[in-house]
């Protein structure tokens, strides 16, 4: 309708926005199936004919014309004459390696591993188990450990989830104190290249598992940080490297259950010395009913980790059983907060 000479969406009925809800699954298959057949970097150099694209890939052209002209309505190609499709802004986005990681993000969230988790979420809430181990029989890092091309593209894909945080984090917090920071499960160094690119004199460590650093060693190299950056393997179970003024966890406690966290804070606070602070960055819970993405995110936690979401007052309670004492809540421009302890 047109009221003002101003365009007003028309709300629609909530039967019909529960079914665009329940089919939402379509699109995200569709989606996925463009990122798996790589039609955008087919077609990053130029339009081609629907032909030359299925001797590319294992599509029929027929079958493939009708799929790329459904996606044309989605917004990713433009179709021109005999059957001929280029790439619109969506389009390119979708491209590998393209700023933002969209493909390699809904490799994951929309392939077979996510497809068979979500399967059996309705199970996850009678007892508590996660849908991954339903679906694999193992947990969700050990199953990603398995398969080091998943793995990648998880690497990738937290970059593009969480990856304008960064950014956030750091104009929301002063690091201009810190001597040495360090990043625990930091991943290939997203927070800690943004916040050095930032603040000139601090030093970092960025430390993950192997495989993850093994990852992560060449994208510090293409920044040219490798004077600034140590790159340290290990495992958070066993231990964290010591000395840092600044200690960050960027989404690593909400992927555990209680027990786990209190093991990864405790050996945080064995490395911490006098003076280090603790930033826990996570989706902080609001408490009064107020939207907010971090409650979806929590479902995926259930699905996937088995850990949590939390609310102000609930990381209070895990930080002071791990002897922490959470001295303040930063917001940022971003979903995500910056929980700030000290040890106790």
């Amino acid at each position: 309708m047109i009221k003002d000479n101003n365009i007003e969406s028309e709300v629609l009925p909530p039967h019909v926005q529960l079914i665009q809800m329940g089919n939402a699954f379509q699109m995200s298959r569709l989606i996925y199936t463009a990122a798996k057949l790589n039609l955008a970097d087919h077609l990053s150099e130029g339009p081609r004919n629907v032909t030359e694209l299925a001797d590319l890939t294992s599509a029929q052209a027929p079958l493939l014309y009708r799929f790329m002209r459904a996606l044309t309505d989605l917004g990713i190609f433009l179709e021109g004459n005999h059957q001929h499709f280029s790439l619109t802004p969506l389009g390119e986005a979708l491209k590998a390696g393209a700023p933002g990681s969209a493909h390699s993000t809904i490799m994951v969230t929309a392939g077979i591993l996510s497809w068979r988790t979500w399967e059996f979420f309705p199970q996850c809430l009678e007892d508590g188990d996660t849908g991954v181990q339903k679906a694999w029989g193992m947990p969700i890092f050990e199953l990603l450990a398995q398969h080091p091309q998943e793995a990648s593209y998880f690497n990738e894909a937290m970059i593009g989830l969480h990856g304008s945080e960064s950014l956030a984090i750091t104009t929301a917090y002063d690091f201009s104190g810190s001597n040495i920071i360090v990043d625990i499960g930091g991943g290939t160094g997203n927070i800690l290249s943004t916040i050095l690119g930032h603040y000139s004199e601090p030093q970092a460590i960025l430390f993950d598992l192997p495989s993850v650093i093994d990852e992560a060693i060449p994208l510090i190299q293409a920044q040219g940080l490798t004077d600034r950056i140590t790159a340290q393997s290990g495992n958070f179970f066993e231990s964290v490297p010591e000395g840092g003024d600044t200690y960050i966890l960027s989404h690593i406690i909400h992927d555990w259950n209680e027990e786990q966290c209190l093991t990864i804070l405790g050996n945080c606070h064995k490395a911490m010395k006098s003076g280090s602070k603790l930033l826990i960055i996570e989706m902080v819970l609001p408490t009064d009913g107020t939207p907010h993405p971090g409650k979806l995110l929590d479902m995926t936690m259930l699905a996937y980790t088995g850990g949590q979401e939390r609310t102000e007052q609930e990381y209070a309670s895990l930080l002071e059983k791990a002897d922490f004492r959470l001295t303040r809540v930063v917001p940022t421009e971003s979903p995500v907060s910056i929980v700030k302890a000290s040890p106790a």
